[in-house]
C-alpha cells in the first residue's frame, strides 16, 4: 500500500490532535530555545576557537538542529508560521557561507578536528548529512526554498565521490545508519537516481568489510545486511537501517532485503519489545539484548528506538498489506513514544522505564546501582530524542491513511480528513476515548479497516469480510460505523519473559496503564489484581484520557520485625491506573506496569 503524505491529512480534533498542536505552539520553541542555550544554534557561526571557553560543538550538534528544522518544515507546510521560517531561513544561510567549495558540511570537524574528516567511523559524519537531507527535503516541500536542498545535493556528490568513486574515507559504511533513508528520501523527491544507488551501496556494503572491527554487532556489521535475522546492537541504528533497507526494498524489489526485513521484524516484535512498544532493554550500548530479556526498572527504551520503530513498520507496510505493522505504529505511539514528551509539552524522557522503586535509587544515587530517571527533563547532553518528537508530531497524519489499487486503507484512527483529489475520506471519533468510529469516503471503490490486534469484539454495521487484519468493506456511499469494545483487561506476558511471570499489566484499547504512588501510596508491589479485576473508569481532563480504578487486594506491612512464620493479612483495595504515558508528571514517585496477578 502506499501511505498519503501527512500534508493530506487534517487532523480536526481528539487525542493526537491535541498532541500535534502542543507540538505546534509549544514544544517546537522549548526544544529550540534549549538549544540555542547549549550552543547548538551558535554552532553554525563556525567561530568556535580552542580556548576562548565556549563548549566546542559535538560530533552529533548538526543533527539535532537538522532534525528540528525538519520538524519545523512540516509545521510550516500545514500552518505557514513566519517565525519559524525564519529561524529555518538563519540557518540556511550559515550553512551556505559555511559549506566548503567541495561540498562537505559538518560543524565539528570544520572547527574542532578538520584533520578528522572521514577517519572515524563511529563520529557520526554521515549521520549528521543524512539528518540534514531530510531536512532539506521537508523544506524544500513546505516552502518550495530550495537553497538548502541545493546544498545537500552538492554534500551528497562529495560523500559519492569520496566513498564510492574514490574510496579514500577510513571506512565505507556509517557507525549511525541513518543516511541510507535519507538518501532514498532525496531520490523520491528529486528523481535522481544517483541517491538511490548511494542507498544501496551504503546498504549492500555494510558487514562485508567491517567484520574485524571490535563488537561489530553494535552497529549491525555482523554480517551482511540480507544474512541478518536477528536485531542486535544499538536499537536506534538498527531501526534506521532497518528502515533504508525497507525503503530500498519498495524501490527495488529486492527480495533479499524483504526477507531480512521479515525476519528482523519477528525477531523484534516477537521477542524483544516491551508491552509499550519500547525497544531497547539495556544501557550498555543503548542495545538489544537476548530474547525476552525485557526488565523494568532499568528498562532503557529510548524515545527514538521508538520513533524509529515506527519509522520500520510504516515501511513494512510499503512492502505487505498486513494489520500487524499498523498494530505496533498504534502500540508505540500510544505508549512508548509518546511517554517520551510531558504534559505541558516542554519535557522529555530519554529512557522510558516500566517501573520506578524510589527506595531503590538510594543505591542509584551511589553508584552502586543503574536506573533510569525518574523525571523529565528539557535538554540532555545527547539531545536525538526531542528534536525526534517535533518531527514525528507534526508528520504524523502519514500514519492514518494509504491506498492500494482503488481500496482505501484506514490504518490509525483520529478524527481527521484526507483530501487528495478524488478520492475525499472522514473520519469522526474521539479515539482510544472510545471505540466509536464513523467514516465517510468517496473516490473509493472499497475501504479497508483495521481490526486492532487487542479487540477481541468489535461491530461494523456493514457486510465485510476480514483480510490480513483488515476489515474490507465495498463502498456503497454512505456512513459507515465501527466499534470496537474498550473494556479494560488484563493482558499476559510469554512465561519466557521472566520479570513479568505471574504478573499482568491492565490495557483499555492500545493504551497501558500504569500504577503510580501518588495516587496508591507507597510499595506497589503490595497490590495484586484478579484476571477478572472489576473497575470504574472516569475520564481525566488532565490526561486526556481514560483514568481506571480496579479492584485489587492489599496486603499489609507487619506490626513489627522483618520476618514472620504467618502469611502476611491480605484486604480488599482499589487500585487508581493512569495511562503509562502519563507516568511522572506529578513529581517523583514509584510507578508500576506490571501488577501480581492475584
Amino acid at each position: 500500500m502506499k501511505a498519503y503524505s501527512f500534508d493530506k491529512v487534517e487532523l480536526t480534533s481528539g487525542y493526537l490532535s491535541d498532541k500535534q498542536e502542543l507540538n505546534r505552539v509549544r514544544t517546537i520553541y522549548a526544544v529550540y530555545d534549549r538549544f540555542y542555550e547549549t550552543g547548538r544554534i551558535g554552532a553554525f557561526d563556525f567561530d568556535y576557537v580552542p580556548g576562548e571557553g565556549k563548549n566546542p560543538p559535538h560530533v552529533f550538534w548538526d543533527s539535532d538542529v537538522a532534525k528540528w528544522m525538519e520538524g519545523a518544515a512540516y509545521i510550516i507546510k500545514k500552518h505557514p508560521t513566519p517565525e519559524l521560517e525564519a529561524k529555518i531561513d538563519a540557518l540556511v544561510e550559515k550553512i551556505k557561507a559555511h559549506q566548503d567549495e567541495n561540498g562537505y558540511f559538518n560543524i565539528h570537524f570544520t572547527v574542532v578536528a578538520p584533520e578528522s574528516r572521514f577517519t572515524d567511523r563511529d563520529k557520526h559524519e554521515l549521520y549528521c548529512a543524512g539528518h540534514l537531507m531530510e531536512a532539506a527535503v521537508a523544506y524544500d516541500e513546505a516552502t518550495g526554498k530550495r537553497d538548502l536542498l541545493d546544498c545537500m545535493e552538492k554534500y551528497a556528490d562529495h560523500i559519492a565521490r569520496v566513498f564510492m568513486e574514490e574510496g579514500n574515507a577510513a571506512f565505507q559504511t556509517p557507525g549511525h545508519e541513518e543516511i541510507e533513508l535519507a538518501l532514498v528520501r532525496m531520490y523520491l523527491h528529486t528523481g535522481k537516481r544517483k541517491y538511490l544507488d548511494m542507498a544501496k551501496f551504503f546498504i549492500d556494503t555494510r558487514g562485508s568489510s567491517e567484520t574485524s572491527e571490535p563488537n561489530v554487532s553494535y552497529n549491525q556489521s555482523h554480517l551482511p545486511v540480507r544474512e541478518q535475522t536477528e536485531a542486535v546492537g544499538h536499537s536506534v541504528r538498527a531501526m534506521y537501517l532497518y528502515t533504508g533497507m525497507a525503503y530500498l526494498a519498495a524501490q527495488t524489489g529486492d527480495e533479499g532485503l524483504i526477507k531480512a526485513c521479515k525476519a528482523l521484524w519477528d525477531d523484534v516484535t516477537l521477542k524483544k519489545m516491551y508491552v509499550t512498544g519500547g525497544i531497547g532493554s539495556t544501557y550498555v550500548g543503548e542495545a538489544f539484548t537476548n530474547p525476552y530479556d525485557l526488565p523494568n526498572e532499568g528498562a532503557y527504551t529510548e524515545t527514538c528506538a521508538a520513533i524509529g520503530l515506527v519509522f520500520f513498520a510504516h515501511a513494512m507496510l510499503a512492502l505487505e498489506n498486513d494489520a500487524k505493522y499498523a498494530d505496533i505504529i498504534e502500540r508505540v505511539i500510544y505508549n512508548g513514544l509518546l511517554s517520551g514528551l510531558s504534559l505541558d509539552g516542554t519535557s522529555f524522557f530519554y529512557e522510558n522505564p516500566l517501573e520506578i522503586n524510589l527506595v531503590e535509587h538510594f543505591a542509584n544515587e551511589r553508584g552502586r546501582k543503574r536506573l533510569p530517571p525518574t523525571q523529565r527533563v528539557e535538554c540532555f547532553s545527547c539531545s536525538c530524542c526531542p528534536p525526534n518528537i517535533n518531527r514525528f508530531l507534526p508528520s504524523i497524519g502519514k500514519y492514518l491513511y494509504a491506498m492500494d489499487g482503488d481500496t482505501l486503507f484506514i490504518n490509525q484512527f483520529a478524527s481527521s480528513r484526507l483530501e487528495d483529489g478524488e478520492v475525499v475520506c472522514k473520519v469522526t471519533t474521539d479515539y482510544p476515548v472510545s471505540g466509536n468510529i464513523r467514516i465517510e469516503a468517496s473516490g473509493v471503490g472499497k475501504i479497508a479497516v483495521r481490526i486492532p490486534e487487542w479487540c477481541e469484539k468489535y461491530e461494523i454495521d456493514r457486510e465485510y469480510t476480514i483480510v490480513n487484519g483488515y476489515a474490507v468493506i465495498n463502498n456503497s456511499g454512505g456512513a459507515i460505523k465501527v466499534t470496537f469494545d474498550m473494556t479494560p483487561r488484563a493482558v499476559f506476558a510469554n512465561p519466557r519473559v521472566i520479570r513479568d511471570c505471574s504478573r499482568l499489566c491492565v490495557m483499555r484499547g492500545p493504551i497501558v496503564y500504569c500504577a503510580e504512588g501518588v495516587d496508591n501510596g507507597e510499595n506497589l508491589h503490595a497490590y495484586s489484581v484478579p484476571c477478572d479485576f472489576g473497575y470504574k473508569e472516569e475520564f481525566s481532563a488532565e490526561f486526556g484520557l481514560p483514568t481506571i480504578e480496579v479492584n485489587a487486594t492489599r496486603l499489609i506491612p507487619f506490626d513489627s520485625g522483618l520476618y514472620s512464620s504467618r502469611r502476611p493479612e491480605k484486604v480488599a483495595a482499589t487500585l487508581k491506573m493512569i495511562p503509562y504515558n502519563c507516568f511522572a508528571n506529578r513529581g517523583k514517585t514509584d510507578m508500576i506496569v506490571w501488577l501480581h496477578a492475584e
